[in-house]
C-alpha cells in the first residue's frame, strides 16, 4: 500500500460532505489546510519540524557569527558559506539515489543522528574557545552533507504517509513551518547570543533535533515498493535519474520553472544597496531588515492561507500562474521608490513563492515513480539551494552593470516572459492534474 499510515475514511468522507461547511465554518475553506494531519505517521513527521525548523536557524546564525568573530572579514563568512553548499548539492543528489534503494525511515534516522552530532560538535568546539575557521568549515561541511542526504529522502517520503490529493496541503504545512522558523528562529538567536552565549545556541539545536530522531522512529518503514535486491545506490543510479527527468516533460518544466524564479528574479543580493541608496530615508538598518524580512513574512501568509488553493488539482496551472506572479510583484519592487510599497511587493512576491513551491513539489511527489522520488528530490533540493546563490551572482552584476532598481525590475519582466513562453512550449505542463 502507498500511503504507510491509514487514512479515516470518516474524516475523509465529511470533508467533501455539504455539511462540512456548516459543521467547521467557512474558515475551512480558506485558513491553513490541516487534512494530512489526519494522519498519524505524516502528523509525527511533521511535528517534529515545529522545533527543528526555529533549531536550525540557531546554527545558521551562530556558525557566521562565529566566522566573522575570529577573522572580522566578511569575506570568510562568504567561503564559509560556499564550503557549505559544495557538499550539499553533491549529497543531496547521491542521498536522493540512497532513499530510493533502501529504508528511508533508517536513513532519515542516520542522517538526522549525524546532523545532532555534529551540532554537538558545533557545541563542543565553541565552548572550548576554538580560533581555526578550517574546523568550523570542516564542521559545517559534514552537517550539510548529512542534510544533503536528509532533504530529498523526508521530502520523498511524504508521498508515502498522505494521499496524493492532500500533496499541496502537506507540503504547505512543511513550508509554513520552516518559514515560520526563517523569521523565528533568527529575531531568536539574536536575543539569545547576549544572554546564554554563542555556543548554546549550538547546544539547542542539538537538543531540537533529539525530537526530530525521536519521532522519525515512531514512522512505520518506508522500504522500496519494488525489489532493488542488494543494489547499492551509485553515480549511475544519479545519471540514471537526470535521464528520466528531462525524459519527462512535466518534472522538467517543474524544477526548470524555479530556477527562471530564482536566477531571474531574486533580487536578495542588491538588498543592500538598494537600503543605503533608494531606502536610506527610511533608515538603511531598518530598511534591509524590512527588505529580509518581507518575502518569509509574505510566504508564511500563504501557508497560513493554504486553503484557498490546496485543494487546485492543475498543478500545472498553478506553478505557472505563481511564477508569473512572483514575476509581476519583482518588478513593482524594482520600481517602488516607497520603502513601504516595496515590502508590500516583495511580501506579494513571498506569498507566490510559497504557492510555487508547494505545487512544484506535488507535482515532484506524483508525477514520479516511488523508485525515483528520492532522485527527484534530490534534484530539487540542488535547485532550491542552488538557485538563490547564483541569483547572488548574476544580480551583482547586472546591478553593478545597469544599477540596481533597473535590474530588478528587467529580472522580474525576463521572469514573466520566460515562464509564458516555456507554459506555451510545453503544453503537457499546462495541462498537469494531480
Amino acid at each position: 500500500m502507498d500511503t504507510a499510515s491509514s487514512t479515516d475514511d470518516a474524516s475523509a468522507q465529511d470533508e467533501g460532505a455539504p455539511g462540512a461547511v456548516r459543521r467547521g465554518g467557512r474558515w475551512r475553506r480558506w485558513a491553513v489546510d490541516t487534512r494530512p494531519l489526519r494522519h498519524p505517521a505524516y502528523r509525527r513527521l511533521w511535528s517534529s519540524t515545529i522545533v527543528t525548523a526555529i533549531g536550525s536557524q540557531l546554527t545558521a546564525v551562530a556558525v557566521p557569527k562565529q566566522v566573522y568573530d575570529i577573522t572580522s572579514s566578511s569575506a570568510y563568512v562568504g567561503y564559509t558559506s560556499f564550503v557549505g553548499l559544495v557538499p550539499l548539492v553533491v549529497f543531496a543528489l547521491w542521498g536522493g539515489a540512497i532513499a530510493d534503494t533502501m529504508d528511508r525511515r533508517t536513513l532519515m534516522l542516520i542522517s538526522n543522528s549525524g546532523i545532532a552530532v555534529t551540532s554537538l560538535l558545533f557545541w563542543v568546539q565553541a565552548a572550548a574557545g576554538n580560533r581555526s575557521v578550517v574546523l568550523l568549515m570542516a564542521l559545517l561541511a559534514l552537517q550539510q552533507a548529512f542534510f544533503g542526504i536528509n532533504s530529498p529522502t523526508r521530502s520523498a517520503s511524504i508521498a508515502r504517509l498522505v494521499p496524493a490529493s492532500e500533496l499541496p496541503a502537506a507540503n504547505a504545512l512543511g513550508a509554513t513551518v520552516l518559514h515560520t522558523g526563517m523569521i523565528a528562529g533568527p529575531l531568536l538567536a539574536g536575543a539569545l547570543i547576549p544572554v546564554i552565549g554563542l555556543a548554546e545556541l549550538y547546544l539547542l539545536d542539538a537538543l531540537t533535533l533529539c525530537a526530530a530522531v525521536w519521532a522519525v522512529r515512531r514512522l512505520p518503514r518506508l522500504p522500496p515498493l519494488t525489489d532493488t535486491g542488494k543494489r547499492r545506490a551509485g553515480w549511475r543510479h544519479v545519471r540514471d535519474g537526470f535521464r528520466y527527468m528531462t525524459a519527462r516533460q512535466v518534472l522538467l518544466l517543474s524544477l526548470l520553472a524555479d530556477v527562471v524564479a530564482m536566477v531571474l528574479g531574486m533580487p536578495r543580493a542588491l538588498f543592500p544597496q538598494l537600503a543605503a541608496t533608494t531606502y536610506a530615508p527610511w533608515g538603511e538598518g531598518f530598511a534591509l531588515g524590512l527588505l529580509f524580512a518581507a518575502i518569509p513574512i509574505g510566504s508564511l501568509a500563504g501557508g497560513l492561507l493554504s486553503g484557498t488553493f490546496s485543494r487546485a488539482r492543475r498543478h500545472g496551472l498553478m506553478v505557472i500562474g505563481s511564477v508569473v506572479a512572483w514575476g509581476v510583484a519583482v518588478t513593482g519592487f524594482g520600481l517602488s521608490a516607497s520603502l513601504w510599497w516595496a515590502v508590500a511587493f516583495l511580501a506579494v512576491g513571498g506569498v507566490a513563492d510559497m504557492v510555487s513551491m508547494v505545487f512544484r513539489s506535488a507535482i515532484l511527489q506524483s508525477a514520479a515513480t516511488d523508485e525515483m522520488r528520492g532522485r527527484m528530490q534530490g534534484v530539487f533540493t540542488v535547485v532550491v539551494a542552488g538557485g538563490p546563490r547564483l541569483a547572488d551572482l548574476v544580480h551583482g552584476i547586472a546591478g553593478s552593470a545597469l544599477g540596481t532598481r533597473t535590474a530588478v525590475a528587467g529580472g522580474g519582466v525576463l521572469v514573466i516572459v520566460t515562464m509564458l513562453a516555456l507554459a506555451l512550449a510545453a503544453p503537457a505542463f499546462r495541462r498537469y492534474e494531480a
